[in-house]
């Protein structure tokens, strides 16, 4: 084992940074605290998320893969009438805060809610929706030009 000085610094892993919030919780440990630095807006919205009760919530760091925004939070409702309620619990969540309230897509159906805050983005799904789309592995594989070289 080298000493301490003379270690070499880790290589930085190319895959998104997954944070499951419920597996935090259960651990007692505040994975928005312990994770990847949280700005206000993130911490409001996931907050309105549990307000909800929101399940299966999952943030992914986004900064410095994308310029669509700084984090990507999922989650799930258990239907169509708790996924919008979600939506909306969210989007006054993000209003009673003081921020603008987040531009919404796909209420009418709320098979699959998208609320985009600017340097957040929020997808609610139906289980279902969720399973078969899969943005976390979507977003977790390592990008062309990014694989690393072993």
């Amino acid at each position: 084992m080298r000493p301490a000085a003379n270690r070499q610094p880790a290589e930085r892993n190319a895959t998104l940074t997954l944070t499951h919030h419920a597996a935090a919780a259960q651990n007692g440990r505040n994975s928005m605290v312990d994770g990847p630095p949280v700005d206000s807006l993130s911490k409001i919205i996931v907050g309105g998320l549990e307000d909800a009760k929101a399940e299966d919530i999952v943030t992914i760091e986004l900064s410095g893969k994308t310029t669509l925004a700084d984090r990507m939070i999922i989650a799930s409702g258990r239907s169509s009438t708790h996924v919008g309620a979600i939506a909306d619990r969210v989007m006054k969540a993000c209003r009673d805060a003081g921020f603008p309230a987040p531009k919404v897509e796909g209420l009418p159906l709320c098979d699959w809610v998208l609320l985009d805050a600017r340097d957040a983005i929020v997808h609610i799904f139906r289980p279902d929706v969720r399973q078969f789309y899969n943005l976390e592995k979507m977003w977790s594989a390592d990008r062309p030009g990014e694989a690393r070289i072993i």
